[in-house]
């Protein structure tokens, strides 16, 4: 008397999350050929050219950019200094009803401590761009 009519609830759960998966998995490859494809034109287009100085004003950017010569990570590493010294900052107010002494050594060890990873990376970055500027000059001195 009506023994097929229960609903149990996981039969339907079951079908959505496998459909769910294989959707992911095929989104996956997908992207993983796009990707592929993409890298490859995009090396072979605007990497290994040597039309470098016949491209216009965007494509010029895009082929200094894909090659590496325009970096955006002082300015990203700036931000992000200025973001987490302010972070910093207000966050050490939270100790203030806690301890004195553990306000204080966030405020001024936590800033300092920030301040000196900050400028060991911006070191390492000025000491590249450096080196790059003068492995320019010494191969345009060769090439004289």
């Amino acid at each position: 008397m009506g023994y097929g009519n229960y609903n149990y609830g996981y039969s339907n759960d079951l079908i959505s999350t496998s459909s769910t998966g294989s959707s992911f998995g095929t989104w996956s490859i997908i992207a993983l050929v796009v990707a592929v494809v993409g890298g490859f034109l995009a090396y072979f287009l605007f990497v290994v050219t040597p039309k470098a100085k016949e491209y216009s004003n965007f494509v010029s950017w895009l082929h200094d950019f894909l090659n590496c010569k325009v970096m955006f990570i002082s300015a990203i590493l700036k931000i992000a200094y200025m973001i987490c010294a302010i972070f910093l900052t207000l966050w050490s107010f939270a100790f203030i009803g806690t301890s004195a002494l553990a306000f204080f050594a966030t405020l001024i060890l936590g800033n300092l401590l920030l301040r000196i990873c900050y400028e060991l990376l911006m070191l390492t970055i000025t000491l590249i761009d450096n080196t790059t500027e003068i492995n320019k000059k010494l191969k345009g001195k060769e090439e004289k």
